[in-house]
């Protein structure tokens, strides 16, 4: 049947044996080589991949660290904040218990000054009286005068001490 195709045996098994061959030396000289830079070149993909993973998980260490960092500053913040209000209530409550005192001393200053010038007024309301009084006494002393002219007298005399009451 071999010959019907018009091959030769012997020619079959050289062409065999050659391309054996062919793939020994080409399996040793090239395919070893290539299957050892497609490991090298795994291993280096591999490397890369751990290599990420690692500064992945640095970098999650690190956001970690700064958003405690951040909370903390956030905390502090809010406990500065508080204390500040503190301070600021306790301040304005002393500047407003200051001042209920400073007006409780003007009041009494008032008081003590509207007392003194009642007795001020008073004193000078006595004092036109009993002037008043001296000029009437001086008038009836003076001249004779009759129960009508001092009635006269008296009512001048209470007429003056009530226009100068009203003045005052």
């Amino acid at each position: 049947m071999l010959d019907a195709l018009g091959l030769d045996l012997k020619e079959i098994i050289f062409v065999i044996i050659n391309f054996l061959i062919l793939v020994g030396i080409l399996g040793k000289l090239i395919y070893k080589p290539f299957l050892g830079a497609l490991e090298n070149r795994k291993k280096a993909i591999q490397d890369k991949f751990d290599a990420a993973d690692a500064e992945s998980r640095r970098a999650d260490a690190k956001m970690a660290k700064y958003e405690r960092r951040i909370s903390h500053a956030e905390e502090e913040a809010r406990s500065i904040i508080k204390e500040a209000k503190k301070a600021a209530d306790i301040q304005a409550q002393s500047i407003i218990d200051e001042a209920n005192v400073q007006a409780a001393e003007i009041i009494a200053k008032a008081e003590e000054a509207i007392e003194m010038e009642k007795n001020k007024a008073r004193e000078d309301m006595r004092e036109e009286i009993a002037a008043l009084a001296l000029l009437a006494a001086e008038q009836i002393v003076q001249g004779e005068i009759s129960k009508t002219g001092q009635d006269a007298i008296v009512e001048q005399v209470l007429n003056n001490a009530r226009s100068a009451q009203w003045q005052n």
